[in-house]
């Protein structure tokens, strides 16, 4: 299944107060959320990092005439060493800007890494490129995984899993003191674990099968730690649970099924499981994106609460921060929206488009220790870097997840 698209445009701020609008929020929050939307360059407490990204190096191909494709995730090791995935780059049409952002062109393009298998040609050549790197915090490309292209968006028809759009998620397991990196991918029905140097050390699945089992997974989303290594898979598009896996990558068990009633879906019953976290006190947070509701379990599966994430809400991402909330970003509305832990609306900053500072399909959220912070887009097809301003409302900032520690 394909990422939903939006079905209406937003109207006017009215519009969007209707969209978010829970039972639990009050007048001031109402008024709070709308008043933090920008599109001057700022985004809620953040001011837009101008230039970042930097355009890619051209080591075995040019990029004359080239720009990014869509972005699928982003990971701050450090503020220093921050991953991107993206599926695959786009050629840009003549006369455009070099490295203009393919949102923002007139008609916009995307590389959604799937044109190759759909029959239709989009009118514009995609390439699978520069899937996995890491730049700097001035955007600067340090490390480029160009040896790994072609093993993590395979072309088509060249055996299993060939059918790949591209790499889901990136993660690290904030744990792990060697840093892994954990490439998620939904297509493939996969996890491919590498060294922080890119050698392949593990995989999960097996790929192009998909299944529910011990080692198979039906479209894996995305995966959170606990302190001990153990950690949680939201399996995921298709796969409707979540199973819980050892330090050493040895099952557990699993929980979640089908709704009995898919007009008044229960407990522990999901569409489309697309991305999990973990609280400090080691609730485990499940985006139930197709229910528009974030599902609460603790670690050994029992369920706790539900509480939804508004109308017609599409969760692509979220984070549980070390200052004990959640936030979400929803497709529907392009909005990074704040919860506390039990579900009580409190803001949201950003809003749709593609101009600097506004989203469009964030699939990604991530925080840096010095409070940056990062997003990748599958829609824009970008990643954008936000520092927070020295006059933000606190709470108009996102900590940093639950376990990434301040250096």
């Amino acid at each position: 299944m394909m990422h939903a698209r939006k079905s209406f445009v937003l109207s006017g701020l009215g519009v969007g107060a209707l969209i978010l609008l829970t039972i639990s929020e009050s007048v001031d929050a109402q008024r709070r959320r709308l008043t933090t939307g920008q599109a001057d360059g700022r985004m809620g407490g953040y001011e837009v990092a101008e230039n970042w990204p930097q355009p890619l190096p051209d080591t075995d191909l040019s990029h004359d005439g080239w720009t990014w494709g869509s972005g699928c995730g982003v990971w701050a090791e450090t503020p220093d060493k921050v991953w991107i995935c993206q599926r695959g780059e786009i050629e840009l049409p003549p006369g455009a800007k070099p490295w203009t952002f393919a949102g923002l062109l007139t008609p916009p393009r995307t590389n959604t890494g799937r044109w190759p298998y759909s029959g239709n040609d989009p009118g514009y050549k995609l390439r699978r490129h520069h899937v996995v790197f890491a730049v700097d915090r001035n955007g600067k490309t340090i490390v480029e995984w160009l040896q790994h292209d072609k093993y993590l968006a395979p072309p088509q028809k060249s055996g299993p899993g060939s059918v790949s759009r591209g790499p889901h998620k990136l993660l690290m397991n904030p744990y792990d003191p060697e840093k892994h990196i954990w490439i998620v991918d939904d297509d493939m029905h996969e996890i491919n674990v590498f060294t922080n140097e890119g050698k392949l050390v593990k995989t999960m699945g097996v790929r192009g099968v998909r299944g529910r089992g011990p080692n198979n997974f039906n479209r894996v989303t995305d995966s959170a730690w606990l302190p001990d290594g153990t950690f949680f898979v939201a399996d995921g598009y298709a796969g409707v649970r979540v199973a819980k896996y050892d330090k050493d990558g040895n099952f557990l068990f699993d929980w979640g099924q089908v709704p009995h009633n898919p007009d008044n879906p229960g407990p522990n019953e999901f569409f489309s499981v697309h991305s999990i976290g973990i609280s400090r006190d080691r609730r485990i947070f499940v985006a139930d994106r197709e229910h528009h509701r974030m599902q609460v379990f603790d670690e050994h599966g029992k369920f706790l609460k539900m509480w939804p994430t508004g109308h017609n809400s599409s969760v692509l991402a979220h984070i549980v921060t070390e200052d004990d909330h959640v936030w979400v970003a929803d497709w529907t509305t392009d909005r990074l929206v704040k919860y506390d832990l039990d579900g009580r609306y409190i803001l949201d900053i950003g809003g749709p488009g593609a101009l600097p500072g506004q989203f469009d399909g964030v699939h990604q959220i991530h925080v840096d220790q010095e409070g940056n912070l990062y997003v990748t887009e599958v829609a824009n097809d970008r990643s954008q870097k936000f520092r927070p301003r020295p006059d933000a409302d606190p709470a108009q900032l996102i900590a940093p997840m639950v376990g990434l520690r301040r250096q």
